[in-house]
């Protein structure tokens, strides 16, 4: 798990952090992944929003705090518009973010309910070489 989260460290009570918490990973077994993100979607009731990150991971945000909402305030400082957005997403944590983006791709191991999303799709991400793209998706 460090290599995805570089100050991550073990601690035995969430009162000994000392920072500001924007979202909670949980990791588990990808087969398990759907009937939790159910049963959280349940049991939050939209106190946080639980999406997949991929690697195993549900990421628990707070709604509203997504990727789309940080490109928004770029855009908003620096005088542009989702047209001019170029998105690459692959999991749940990408959905608002393609959705936005005027420019949208879905990896191509991505999850399908990103693909549906996507106005484009490219390669998988799995093999270090260029990328090539279809249109296809939401267009």
């Amino acid at each position: 798990m460090a290599k995805h989260y570089h100050r991550l460290k073990a601690v035995k009570d969430y009162q000994e952090i000392d920072d500001v918490l924007f979202k909670f990973s949980l990791n588990l077994p990808d087969e398990q992944i759907p009937l939790v993100i159910d049963k959280l979607h349940i049991a939050l009731d939209g106190i946080m929003k639980p999406v997949t990150s991929g690697f195993g991971f549900i990421d628990l945000i707070i709604p509203g705090l997504h990727k789309a909402n940080g490109i928004s305030r770029l855009l908003k400082r620096w005088d542009l518009s989702p047209q001019n957005v170029v998105a690459i997403g692959d999991s749940g944590n990408d959905a608002e973010m393609l959705k936005m983006a005027r420019y949208s791709f879905a990896m191509g191991n991505a999850a399908e309910n990103i693909k549906q999303i996507a106005r484009y799709a490219t390669d998988d991400n799995n093999h270090g070489r260029r990328a090539e793209c279809d249109s296809g998706g939401a267009g």
